[in-house]
This record gives C-alpha cells, sequence and structure tokens, in this order.
C-alpha cells in the first residue's frame, strides 16, 4: 500500500513539474469552490459518499459588456462496494465573442488511514468546443483576414489529474485539470487565434467544532497559469444549527465577496454569493452573483444527518 501510494504520488508531481505551461487566459472562477470541487480536481469525486448534483450559475463583472457568464452542472458518486468514484461535469463557459462548451469524466480511488482519514487520486479526461464569433467584435478593419471566419465547434482534447486528502475535519487538494496545452488555430492563416495552458489549484480547509450548533471553516483555494498574477481566495464560514451557513471571502487583488448558504433538508443545499470588486475594474461593473443548487442521495444506513462541512 505505501509503494502504491508513493508511485501515485510521485506520477503526479511528476506530471505537475515537468508538463510545459504557457500563457493563457484564466479558467472559470468560481467563489463557491468549496461546493464545485470536480471541476477542478477529479479526485474529489465520490468522497461525499452520496450521489452529488450541483448546478451553479455565475454572473461576472455585471454592466461589464462582454464580461464571462458561466454555467457548470456535475454530479458524483461512490461506486459500490469499492474503493472508486466516478463524476461528470457540464461547463458553459461565455467571455465576449467566445463561448466553450467543456465535458469533463472523472475517477477516483480512495484509501483510507488507520485514523479515518482518506487520500483520494483523480483523472480527468475532458472534450472541449470552442466557438468564436467575431461579429460581436467592434472590428476597426473589416478586411482583416484573421477575422473573416468564425471558429465553430473546434474541437480539443484534455486530461488531468489531482488528489485530496481528507477527513471529517479537514482537507487538502492539489490538481491540474488540463494537462495539454491547447492552440486553436484561424483556418486562413494557421496563426493561433487561442491558447489554453495548464493551471495549478492548491485547496484546504480545516472545521472548529465552537459548540454543538456552530462551526467554523477558513479554507483557501490558489490557483496558478503562467503568464498570469497568483490568484489566492481566503474563505471563512460559519455553519449554525448545521442549516445556515454564512461567511465572507477576499480574493487577493481581486474581490470581496459574501456567502450564504441553506440546507433546506437532508438533500436539498442552495447557496449564493456576491462579489464586490476590489480592483479598478470596481469602475466598470456593479459586482459578480453566484447562485447554486446542490442534490443529494444518501445511502439509507448511511444517511447524513450532520452534514459535511465540505
Amino acid at each position: 500500500m505505501r509503494k502504491l501510494i508513493q508511485f501515485l504520488v510521485a506520477t503526479l508531481m511528476l506530471l505537475l513539474f515537468t508538463t510545459e505551461s504557457v500563457f493563457s487566459q484564466q479558467d472559470p472562477q468560481f467563489t463557491n469552490y468549496m461546493y464545485n470541487t470536480t471541476v477542478i480536481n477529479p479526485a474529489y469525486a465520490g468522497t461525499r459518499d452520496a450521489l452529488s448534483v450541483l448546478a451553479l450559475y455565475r454572473s461576472q463583472w455585471v454592466g461589464l459588456d462582454g464580461a464571462p457568464v458561466t454555467a457548470a452542472a456535475s454530479i458524483h458518486s461512490p461506486m459500490k462496494n469499492s474503493n472508486l468514484g466516478w463524476g461528470l461535469s457540464i461547463i458553459n463557459d461565455e467571455i465576449g465573442p467566445s463561448i466553450e462548451h467543456t465535458i469533463s469524466a472523472d475517477f477516483s480511488y480512495r484509501i483510507t488511514f488507520e485514523n479515518l482519514s482518506r487520500l483520494s487520486f483523480g483523472f480527468k479526461a475532458t472534450a472541449n468546443l470552442l466557438n468564436v464569433d467575431y461579429t460581436k467584435l467592434s472590428i476597426y478593419d473589416p478586411t482583416d483576414p484573421d477575422l473573416q471566419n468564425n471558429v465553430d465547434n473546434r474541437f480539443s482534447p484534455n486530461f488531468g489529474a489531482g488528489f485530496y486528502w481528507y477527513s471529517d475535519q479537514y482537507y487538502l487538494g492539489l490538481s491540474v485539470p488540463n494537462f495539454l496545452e491547447t492552440k486553436h488555430y484561424d483556418d486562413n492563416t494557421r496563426s493561433s487565434s487561442a491558447k489554453e495552458s495548464m493551471h495549478y489549484y492548491f485547496v484546504g480547509g480545516y472545521v472548529f467544532d465552537f459548540s454543538d450548533t456552530v462551526k467554523f471553516k477558513p479554507a483557501f483555494l490558489s490557483k496558478f497559469v503562467s503568464g498570469a498574477p497568483l490568484q489566492v481566495d481566503l474563505t471563512a464560514n460559519f455553519l449554525f444549527f448545521d442549516k445556515l451557513t454564512a461567511g465572507g471571502a477576499y480574493r487577493i487583488n481581486g474581490a470581496v465577496s459574501a456567502l450564504v448558504g441553506f440546507q433546506v433538508s437532508d438533500a436539498i443545499f442552495v447557496g449564493y454569493s456576491y462579489d464586490a470588486e476590489a480592483s479598478k475594474l470596481a469602475n466598470y461593473n456593479s459586482g459578480s452573483h453566484e447562485f447554486f443548487l446542490r442534490f443529494e442521495v444518501f445511502k439509507a444506513e448511511a444517511k447524513v444527518f450532520s452534514p459535511r462541512f465540505f
């Protein structure tokens, strides 16, 4: 077992530090990353010991023309009588004239330790479709050959990996959702019209039991991609009576956020967050809104009456 863990960790770290990364725009951004973890880390698949379905909608920088609008849906579950997990996620990301459709399948394997913590390893396979409508742009030179033909359903495959160590009180995760550099070319000039490169994600959190009715969870997410500043999200949430979640977040040099969620029933959890820009972009938009709904089905013998906080 020890040799298996060492091999898997070594393989992941080798991929992390030997795969070439280049300049790129950021992946879709989520304030409620702690509930949408499979999108960035396939090792999260199946770790909630339930069939978990999540739908999320984010409208970023409201009032700014061409601002990102992202819709995501995911489902994941452990496999019966095994240490395996599976997941499926779909993302529709619109930015200016471009629309990206991403479909990913996740697979994970979990190892349980004597202290009841678990280490999960995950693999992600992804299909991406890119569309760019140049007619949505204000074009200075209509005869520019680079802007004559739209990009229609340009397909590119990818794969990623990650690991996720967790217990009932804490979690740490490291992942790269996409290892392959993807270049999209214009059919006329064969020049690169868009690039996507590796994003490194490191997440963690810890739950403090202040009392029987109040829990506190500080958490963080850090994201690195070559050509862009290091992004760090710091989040602090309180859980009251295992029902109401409330807290705040700060994205360094980015935004200040307020978060709220409510456990409607054992199966249904709804949430909302608002981001107020802390950069110069605040002069050009009225903030960002994010809504999500999670629905879960637990095994009859393992029904969760005190929901895990992540």
